[in-house]
């Protein structure tokens, strides 16, 4: 880990109160008030005429949520948490689903509130079959043959997203690969962990477009500029979504 990381590993488990508590608020009106009814999911290629970066999430964006990794996953978080914290089952499910609702993801909760140390918990809850991914030549191909940068950003570890851009046939498209270390443990979707990411990555957020499957990690990408893609099976209308895909390959072989 470099110093870099190591520093800002501590700032994350105290964050600033006020930034905190608003990002917890606009979470929680999101998550309890999801808007009711779906807008259309036009993607005139001229929207997308001046992206020259794409950057895309990981889980349930480059895989269809019907993998369901994210259950492996779940399973691995709620043993940590018993293990760490000397709590039943019931009692670790209910912290995880906490701590994803108030600090964005489970990682950020247990640092913040239990000042964890985040490697060997990433290393841990990443530990998981790649057996149900298969490789997507179509999604490959639209990927490659879009103009500019291209990055992937996870709030997973970045050695897990190689494990799963290799199952699904993806290695060797994208620049770089971008995890939760990379944003110094700090989650999406707050914004400073964007900040931290594309700082890193050097993207212009205004010639560039986010694809994510949680809409609330596209709210700040739309505040800094960025064009915004829902990827999931059905859309959700918010102000800070620009488009919906529910077909990835699709979606992007129409820009190109």
């Amino acid at each position: 880990m470099d110093q870099t990381i190591s520093t800002a590993r501590a700032t994350a488990i105290n964050p600033d109160g006020a930034n905190a508590l608003k990002t917890r608020r606009q979470n929680a009106l999101l998550i309890a008030n999801p808007p009711p009814a779906p807008y259309c999911k036009a993607m005139p290629k001229q929207f997308f005429s001046h992206v020259t970066q794409w950057v895309f999430d990981l889980d349930n964006t480059l895989y269809h949520p019907s993998a369901r990794l994210f259950d492996q996953i779940e399973v691995k978080m709620t043993d940590y948490v018993m293990k760490t914290l000397g709590v039943g089952k019931a009692e670790a499910d209910r912290l995880r689903s906490h701590y994803w609702r108030e600090h964005g993801t489970t990682l950020a909760g247990l640092m913040r509130e239990h000042d964890l140390d985040p490697d060997p918990y990433l290393v841990a809850v990443h530990d998981i079959s790649m057996d149900h991914l298969e490789k997507d030549a179509p999604l490959a191909a639209a990927i490659r043959n879009l103009p500019g940068k291209k990055i992937v950003y996870t709030n997973g570890s970045a050695p897990y997203a190689e494990r799963v851009l290799a199952a699904r046939g993806l290695s060797g498209l994208f620049d770089d690969v971008y995890g939760v270390e990379h944003a110094d443990y700090f989650p999406k979707p707050e914004r400073r962990a964007f900040d931290r990411v594309f700082a890193r990555a050097d993207v212009t957020p205004r010639q560039a477009a986010m694809f994510e499957d949680d809409p609330r990690n596209l709210t700040a990408p739309h505040e800094m500029g960025m064009r915004t893609v829902h990827v999931a099976p059905e859309p959700v209308r918010a102000d800070h979504i620009h488009h919906h895909a529910d077909d990835l390959a699709g979606f992007l072989a129409a820009l190109t």
